[in-house]
């Protein structure tokens, strides 16, 4: 193991070589282009290849024919550049390949702004292209988790057989820390059983295709359904801290998650009961945390950065509407503790709006 002072950019990238991807196609764009660069010469080092794409519609479809091969392959982008790689991947999702993805969020609606943000979660969690599917999204919240992530993803897309997307952020993208990085993967692409490329004689060639009505329409959406169900089913996995006697329960994915955790610390010194459920899959939901609420908890709130609570529908079908679920939303600029604390505080009391907008 080799401990490293990386940025949270690098460390997805770093993970993602270690994991064996030996593919990347992408385009610059604030702000995770450190992902772009970095690869220009890990996958050189590795034996990998490496195209910056004419754009990101060009680099999602190199990602698929590579993968299509039996590559490890991958891209990222951020926010436009991100919307623009959704035709590919819901490709992707039709032909079954085990591609994986990451998404740094900034701010902002159409060409948006370049400062860190969370207003993607629709769009990675919803689907974000055409059709019936759901992406496997994971969320790190730090340098280390970036890495980790980026390190399992391709596994966990080819035990599935399905697109994973790591959703990380600005801020978790930028900032600096030490991370212990796993040890290098070796993986041969010829082997990748679903690999399209020569068969011996006599045996079927393997066709790989977004064109579903090539195949008996009720068996493939029966198994894609299973798949889809499986995966809901086994993937669910968050963090909780001090959820079993709290009175307010903050929910919270990625940088906001940091902040607020730090309130659940500082509410408990000044004697609130408060606790947090931090998803680490965004799909599938981990409704399972939820079981564990205790029954007088008076509220959950939804810590985000975003303008619309963009989580907070998936937080009540989660608690299954028995509890008041409250928002607190930043826009442009992170929640602080002593905000979060004073909200919990007006929950308890019976004082609080239904959103809170910092």
């Amino acid at each position: 193991m080799e401990t490293l002072l990386i940025k949270g950019n690098e460390a997805l990238t770093e993970g993602a070589i270690r994991g064996g991807c030996r593919f990347y196609a992408g385009y610059p764009i604030t702000p995770q282009t450190e992902i772009l660069e970095m690869m220009s010469w890990r996958q050189k080092e590795v034996g990998g290849v490496f195209v910056q794409g004419e754009s990101e519609i060009a680099s999602v479809n190199m990602v698929m024919g590579a993968c299509a091969l039996g590559a490890r392959a991958m891209t990222s982008s951020s926010g436009p550049g991100f919307s623009l790689k959704q035709e590919g991947i819901a490709y992707w999702v039709s032909a079954g390949l085990p591609v994986v993805v990451a998404c740094v969020q900034r701010y902002g609606i159409g060409d948006g702004f370049i400062g860190a943000g969370q207003d993607n979660y629709w769009q990675a969690v919803k689907g974000g292209g055409n059709g019936d599917y759901h992406l496997i999204v994971l969320a790190p919240n730090c340098v280390q988790e970036n890495m980790d992530m980026a390190y399992e993803s391709f596994e966990l897309a080819e035990k599935y057989m399905h697109p994973v997307l790591i959703l990380s952020d600005a801020c978790i993208g930028q900032m600096i820390e030490p991370c212990v990085a796993p040890p290098m993967k070796e993986y041969d692409m010829d082997k990748a059983p679903w690999a399209a490329k020569g068969t011996p004689v006599g045996q079927k060639n393997k066709v790989i295709t977004d064109i579903t009505y090539f195949e008996d329409q009720d068996i493939w959406q029966k198994g894609y359904i299973e798949k889809m169900r499986k995966i809901q089913e086994d993937e669910q996995r968050w963090e909780e801290i001090s959820i079993e006697d709290a009175d307010v329960v903050f929910v919270a994915y990625g940088i906001s998650s940091r902040v607020a955790e730090g309130a659940v610390r500082e509410g408990r010194k000044q004697g609130l009961k408060l606790g947090i459920i931090r998803p680490k899959t965004l799909w599938p939901y981990p409704r399972k945390a939820f079981k564990k609420l205790p029954e007088t908890l008076k509220g959950l709130v939804t810590v985000e950065m975003n303008m619309m609570a963009q989580m907070k529908e998936d937080v009540i079908i989660a608690c299954e509407n028995k509890y008041p679920v409250y928002s607190a939303a930043t826009a442009q600029h992170m929640p602080e503790v002593d905000q979060l604390v004073e909200f919990a505080k007006d929950i308890i009391n019976g004082n609080a709006t239904a959103e809170e907008v910092f």
